[in-house]
């Protein structure tokens, strides 16, 4: 089956079966059809890797008005029915997208933040085969991979603090 990358679809989610538009993804996920939560799908879709804020702003922007709680209650509802996904790299905000139901990852570049989605370059679900799963039972994988976006590479380094720079954690080194 040929993938499709929903990223570059600013009115259709992508399933392995189906692609839907956001009132039949919202019917089909069993949830309530708003304006609030069709203003959500369309700004993530519309910018895939965005922050709760431009989630806002740009729902605003379509709706005249929405306040910061109801944007979060739709991410959130939406996350929880796999209409979206939530990521969040560390020492960066929350980032939400609507490329769902397939095993990609994401590269994070430490200069600028550019996030990009990095397709598993081993299969379906290796990933969730763990080494030594300590009797866990693994039903989710995420991979992170941290470097720099070929714009950062080719542009003078700016100094910048540590504070400044996405960071892994000292837990994520061996991840």
């Amino acid at each position: 089956m040929e993938r499709v990358n929903t990223c570059t679809k600013s009115t259709f989610w992508y399933s392995p079966i189906v692609m839907l538009s956001p009132v039949d993804a919202l019917k089909a996920s069993g949830l309530q059809v708003t304006a609030q939560r069709i203003a959500v799908l369309r700004a993530v879709s519309a910018n895939p890797h965005c922050t709760a804020d431009t989630v806002m702003e740009k729902a605003a922007a379509e709706l005249g008005s929405i306040s910061r709680q109801a944007v979060y209650d739709v991410l959130s509802a939406l996350t929880e029915k796999h209409l979206l996904r939530r990521i969040q790299p560390s020492g960066a905000s929350a980032l939400y997208e609507d490329r769902v139901l397939d095993n990609h990852h994401h590269v994070v570049c430490r200069q600028c933040g550019a996030v990009a989605d990095v397709d598993c370059a081993v299969g379906d679900t290796p990933c969730l085969v763990a080494a030594d799963d300590q009797h866990f039972s693994i039903d989710e994988a995420e991979v992170i991979y941290w470097g720099q976006c070929p714009q950062c590479q080719t542009s003078p380094v700016v100094a910048t603090t540590s504070e400044d720079r996405p960071r892994r954690r000292k837990t994520d080194v061996n991840s």
